[in-house]
């Protein structure tokens, strides 16, 4: 064989292995719920229960997951999502998540809401090695990467957020005598926390009173009663939707006017402000951090208008006060940038390490100078507000975007 044709054939071989080996490289992988035209999402839900309002969350990331399937789906599959009604129950939430994982073989449980329900499934989920993708609660638990590697959180933690509003405070009001409400559970404590390590060494002297409630309790009006004979100055109101209302239109009766901090979880115009009153809501401060879809600054802003072509197409009958609807459709695109970086690796494992790895990511809706960022020692992706003040029938904005991070 001449030295030419020895080349070339030689040069032939190490196409052919050249072409196997990338062949390999871009061969695909799935691990269950994934394949060449599926992507199964499960998600457990309080549809039914004290804690239903947020079921509209669940109900808008199905509109969305459809959008994004007319759309062609995420690299070609299409988005399967599975979504279960679990009352707020922990016990059925449980239920639903071994339903999900064992019998649905979903790849991954995403956005499933409240503190108590998702840490009653947390440890199941990392024992099974299924991603607890982007929860829908701001427990700081949920940014424990060492200990709990498969659970990653998404908006502000409740720490985060209650040191702000201390920090404030002690700004501005460093003599105030502080009541505070919150919920007897994982949720309500985790805010209660922030609270006091915010306010440090003066903790002890500046909160009068702590009262707490269960979700079973039909009304909190006795202990708004409890709370206003205590003399407090400042009120701080760590409540779901249903007890929020409650409690802004029992002030209101009372005719208690104490500066009133309200949880941004429960800072819904829809679903908190209008049925307590906008009467009753005025001067209240919360936080934010993504845009009001009630506020007339957004009306021409590109996310606006996205967010109302995408509910006017794919969710019609949606009550765009309600914040839940924005939330939802900002986490949504989180999952679908997720997936979309998995490119063909569709493996539980990717999923983590590409969660774990969003760089300034802007989904449209969040405020402006807000952003996703994660690493692998970093479980938080969003952990800036800004304090905003109820005017009005809306929510104004004031001062700058504040940052509280804090660790699980």
């Amino acid at each position: 064989m001449s030295t030419g044709r020895q080349l070339a054939v030689l040069a032939a071989a190490l196409a052919i292995v050249a072409t196997s080996g990338s062949a390999a490289l871009a061969q695909k992988k799935y691990d269950t719920g994934a394949t060449d035209t599926e992507i199964k999402v499960g998600n457990i839900m309080p549809y039914s229960g004290p804690a239903s309002a947020y079921g509209v969350i669940g109900r808008t990331e199905a509109a969305y997951f459809k959008m994004i399937n007319d759309q062609g789906g995420i690299n070609g599959r299409k988005i399967n999502f599975i979504s279960y009604d679990d009352n707020y129950s922990p016990p059925k939430t449980v239920e639903q998540a071994r339903k999900l994982v064992e019998s649905d073989e979903v790849l991954l449980v995403f956005n499933s809401l409240g503190t108590p329900p998702n840490t009653a499934i947390q440890k199941y989920m990392n024992q099974k090695k299924v991603p607890q993708l982007f929860v829908a609660t701001g427990a700081t638990k949920w940014n424990d990467p060492q200990n709990f590697p498969w659970t990653m959180g998404w908006q502000p933690n409740y720490q985060s957020e209650t040191i702000i509003y201390a920090r404030y405070i002690l700004k501005n009001h460093p003599n105030a005598k502080i009541a505070v409400l919150y919920q007897n559970d994982d949720y309500g404590k985790d805010y209660l926390k922030g609270l006091k390590d915010g306010l440090g060494a003066k903790a002890a002297s500046m909160i009068v009173a702590e009262d707490s409630y269960e979700v079973s309790e039909p009304t909190i009006d006795s202990h708004i009663v409890r709370l206003k004979a205590t003399g407090a100055d400042v009120f701080i109101n760590i409540t779901t939707p249903k007890f929020a209302a409650q409690a802004i239109k029992k002030n209101a009766e009372l005719g208690w006017k104490p500066l009133h901090f309200l949880n941004n979880v429960s800072g819904s115009i829809g679903s908190v402000i209008k049925p307590a009153g906008f009467e009753n809501a005025q001067d209240i401060i919360s936080s934010q951090y993504f845009k009001d879809p009630t506020d007339a600054q957004w009306k021409s802003d590109k996310a606006m208008i996205a967010w109302n072509e995408f509910l006017d197409k794919y969710y019609p009958e949606a009550n765009r006060a309600d914040a839940s609807v924005m939330y939802a459709y900002i986490v949504s695109q989180g999952l679908v940038h997720v997936l979309k970086a998995c490119g063909d690796n569709l493996t539980r494992e990717n999923i983590i390490k590409q969660a774990a790895s969003i760089r300034d990511y802007e989904p449209l809706g969040l405020l402006p100078g807000v952003k996703v960022n994660t690493s692998a020692t970093d479980f938080a992706p969003l952990s800036q507000l800004q304090l905003i003040r109820f005017k009005g029938e809306t929510w104004e904005r004031f001062g700058e975007v504040l940052s509280g991070d804090v660790g699980g």
